[in-house]
């Protein structure tokens, strides 16, 4: 029997979102074992997930990017060393990456495959959007933070020979879409008290705002708070109007998918999410760069004349991973 590693970012939910679905599939292929490495995920994979790490975590701050300091202070390089020198690489004969540092570095030392199925592999393509400001730093990072040997990728559209469109997960895919009229928010990289400020000025609508910094549900006018639930979230984002978020991949993928009204605001030095913002601009979606007094008018226009661009992402997973199992299996 194949044995299979199959290793998941853990900063954001996306990465888990994902696998969620990815996970059945490969199981059909061998025994698979779970790594997730990150600390700023709010849901679980239902499987039994046989290592945790801390790995390398990118921390969320309050003001539209990165905490660096916590960042910083929160992660050991030590230990980080210590985790890709002693994990038993070997033990795999398959190893499936989502833009995991600690497997795709003890493979590339150990002189074993790594088979990267994310959305920064296909990133890497010339081929996709780009933004028009340089980030060196974010190239480099985006292709050294999780080497690998070979890429398979998903992004909004299919820009490239090893790219595929998004995986919208099954829980979505059998949802009854409505439309209450309400807007959900889920804007991780600001602090309660900023999206209260500016929404809030924005009274001609209900916005159910998914906060990654507070504790406890409560209510400010028009502007209902609650911490980040998985079940609830997607609850709100199928019976919305529109969906306000940052320029991730998984949920501006499931927003364009339901035909939800969508707008993303990039985080602040995250090259990736530039990256998704260009393109998702081509398709028609409007970007703000910050959320801040200067944007309210772009978000009030967007509430009354914005228009929806549905877009029916075909469901390929299980093609998708069986044509990577008759690829990379003993090769």
């Amino acid at each position: 029997m194949t044995r299979i590693l199959y290793a998941i970012q853990g900063t954001g939910n996306g990465h888990i979102s994902r696998a969620m679905d990815v996970a059945p599939e490969l199981e059909k292929y061998g025994q698979v074992d779970y790594l997730v490495s990150g600390a700023q995920v709010d849901i679980a994979l239902p499987q039994t997930v046989r290592y945790k790490s801390k790995g390398l975590s990118f921390y969320f701050g309050k003001n539209g990017g990165i905490n660096f300091l916590k960042t910083f202070t929160n992660n050991s390089s030590t230990t980080l060393y210590r985790e890709v020198r002693d994990f038993p690489i070997d033990n795999y004969d398959l190893i499936i990456n989502d833009f995991e540092p600690i497997t795709a570095w003890s493979a590339k030392l150990n002189g074993k495959k790594c088979v990267a199925l994310s959305h920064q592999s296909a990133l890497l393509s010339d081929k996709c959007p780009k933004p028009k400001s340089k980030d060196v730093v974010g190239k480099m990072i985006l292709k050294n933070y999780a080497p690998a040997s070979k890429h398979y990728g998903f992004h909004f559209n299919a820009f490239d020979s090893n790219i595929h469109t998004p995986v919208i997960r099954k829980a979505i895919r059998s949802m009854d879409v409505q439309n209450h009229g309400h807007y959900t928010v889920y804007l991780p990289a600001y602090s309660d008290h900023r999206i209260i400020e500016i929404l809030s000025q924005v009274r001609s609508v209900k916005w159910e705002v998914f906060s990654k910094h507070s504790q406890k549900a409560y209510e400010i006018g028009n502007i209902n708070l609650s911490p980040v639930s998985n079940q609830a979230f997607v609850k709100s984002m199928v019976s919305s109007e529109g969906v306000l978020c940052g320029a991730g991949f998984e949920t501006p993928a499931e927003a364009l998918f339901l035909g939800k009204k969508l707008m993303v605001i990039p985080m602040r030095g995250q090259y990736e999410q530039h990256c998704n913002a260009a393109a998702l601009q081509e398709m028609g979606i409007p970007v703000v760069k910050k959320l801040k007094g200067s944007s309210i008018e772009k978000i009030k226009n967007w509430v009354k004349d914005g228009e929806a661009i549905q877009v029916n992402y075909p469901d390929e997973l299980e093609k998708i991973v069986a044509g990577v199992i008759e690829t990379e299996v003993g090769k």
